[in-house]
């Protein structure tokens, strides 16, 4: 997945937009601070979820972080393969480690996430 096409929030999430689907995932910089994964937790088919609310959470050994929706609209789709093996979602975050799809219900939010430079910037006055 081209990583300048997408959107990146403060909270480490990032969008990839196809029509009304948005495609949600965490970012590389957000499983590095995590470290070694070993629980996530999805949410429903057919539930909705509201831009800047947790609608899941991921865990590793050393904490517990929630996940949080940048979009607003129904779940469509879930990674349910991550459930069993969170491997993806550090292997690949940006591809197979895909978390969820969403019907976006306002699609103008995305006005106000990050460009893939921004996050970068971003990312590394957070590290300092």
């Amino acid at each position: 997945m081209d990583q300048g096409n997408l959107k990146f929030t403060k909270t480490h999430e990032w969008v990839s937009v196809d029509g009304e689907m948005a495609t949600v995932g965490i970012t590389d910089f957000a499983v590095n601070q995590l470290t070694d994964l070993v629980y996530i937790e999805l949410p429903e088919i057919g539930s909705t979820c509201e831009a800047g609310k947790v609608f899941g959470e991921v865990e590793s050994v050393k904490a517990v972080s929630d996940l949080y929706s940048p979009v607003s609209g129904e779940i469509a789709e879930v990674n349910a393969s991550l459930v069993d093996d969170q491997a993806p979602l550090s292997d690949d975050p940006f591809g197979a480690g895909w978390i969820t799809k969403v019907k976006m219900s306002n699609p103008s939010e995305l006005d106000q996430f990050m460009t893939a430079d921004d996050y970068q910037k971003f990312c590394e006055s957070e590290a300092h």
